[in-house]
């Protein structure tokens, strides 16, 4: 049924007091919110190890159940948002989170972390996902620089969880890492709720597939299907690497403390350059030679943090992470050239697979570190890195032109 346009004005109508820049902010603030604690406890897992008297594999679930958390939730984020209006759903989602991350810092034992990790995870999609959305519908324009701010911020909050959960920890307590990150998820709440402007655009209902046919057809186009388990390596790359170098760090030769474990992630910050560098590469070179190069240098970065000088380990870890970054900037915009229908389903799935690449991630590498530490875990992770290299080669195209708006699934890492 036809139906009149409604006109588009220049700034939402709940909030005209709103400034461009303050509802840039708030896009950054999510990101930032988003990726602040999902990624926390990772330097302060070995000293999480000795509080709970449990092996580096056991404390590891503390990543599993959260990624697994997020793999599970985010297919259902967008549904929610639609039925309630995305602001609403970002803004309570950073509340909600900040409700589990102050439990974490009141466990007795890690079984009871484990289910406040577990919540954080479930909350978590409902901003980040959420977030890309949202920015692609109200905004006129300036879409790329909002984006580029929410990119920014979920790298600055990676970095910051990590970071901040390390030197708190170091100074004070663990538990008290979990109550500053946990102030600061309620205090970007705050922050997106003043300068978020209600939604304009809220989705109509239209005649579509069903979410699970739609997922059906995606898993059986083989290019889709091989990028959906690009995405799980890309995330398995990641936590594996920075989960149990934790461990290898802490122990002879290099004994270093939570606070430089802390410090070790400011290779992350690497990643705010790198990835704006490698989307324009990207247009030019092609995603499958892009994802190639990338982890043949991420192998080659993994390789050099067997030597054992602290330099070399940081220069691999660096090469590792700008890696990923690229790698997961190429899938993540591949998918939208490959989906011509039901992109939502499509983006929906790889964050999925993505997040259970980092569940299994944080998981399988444990049995690995069990019997023969960080050597072995590193041939386990360079066999992973070649495994995506030969599944980007076998299925998708040499090149690709610029014949359409890749809807990617953003920075989310």
């Amino acid at each position: 049924m036809a139906t009149t346009p409604t006109p588009v004005r220049p700034l939402p109508r709940a909030a005209p007091h709103v400034s461009s820049s303050a509802r840039t902010a708030a896009v950054m603030f999510a990101g930032f919110c988003a990726f602040l604690t999902l990624y926390a406890p990772q330097p302060l897992l070995p000293m999480l190890a000795h509080a709970f008297r449990a092996s580096a594999g056991t404390v590891s679930l503390l990543l599993t159940v959260s990624t697994a958390a997020v793999a599970l939730a985010a297919p259902f984020a967008g549904v929610v948002a639609d039925r309630f209006g995305r602001k609403r759903v970002i803004v309570f989602s950073a509340l909600l989170l900040s409700l589990p991350t102050a439990g974490a810092a009141l466990s007795a034992n890690l079984t009871q972390m484990l289910v406040w990790r577990f919540w954080q995870g479930v909350f978590t999609p409902g901003i980040f996902a959420v977030t890309i959305a949202y920015v692609n519908d109200e905004w006129d324009q300036g879409v790329g620089a909002a984006m580029s701010s929410y990119v920014a911020g979920t790298v600055l909050g990676g970095f910051s969880g990590r970071m901040l959960s390390a030197l708190v920890a170091e100074h004070s307590s663990w538990r008290w890492s979990f109550v500053v990150l946990a102030a600061l998820d309620a205090l970007c709440a705050a922050a997106m709720w003043a300068w978020m402007p209600r939604d304009r655009r809220l989705p109509r209902a239209r005649r579509e597939p069903s979410v699970a046919s739609a997922m059906l057809a995606h898993v059986r186009n083989p290019p889709l299907a091989a990028t959906y388990a690009v995405g799980f390596c890309v995330l398995f790359t990641l936590i594996a690497t920075f989960t149990y170098v934790n461990f290898y760090l802490a122990a002879p030769p290099f004994r270093l403390g939570t606070a430089t474990l802390g410090l070790i992630f400011v290779v992350y910050l690497i990643g705010a350059v790198v990835t704006p560098v490698a989307g324009r590469a990207i247009d030019r070179i092609g995603h499958r030679f892009a994802l190639v190069a990338a982890f043949s240098g991420g192998i080659a970065g993994i390789c050099l943090t067997l030597i054992p000088h602290l330099p070399f380990v940081i220069l691999g870890l660096a090469l590792t992470s700008s890696g990923v970054f690229i790698a997961q900037s190429a899938a993540s915009s591949y998918v939208g050239r490959l989906a011509k229908g039901a992109r939502g389903a499509a983006v929906g799935l790889y964050v999925m697979f993505y997040y259970a690449g980092g569940s299994f991630g944080a998981a399988i590498p444990g049995r690995f570190w069990s019997r023969g530490g960080w050597p072995v875990t590193v041939l386990l992770i360079a066999a992973v890195q070649v495994i995506t290299i030969v599944l980007c080669l076998v299925f998708w195209k040499p090149a690709t032109t610029p014949d359409d708006q890749p809807y990617a699934a953003g920075q989310v890492g």
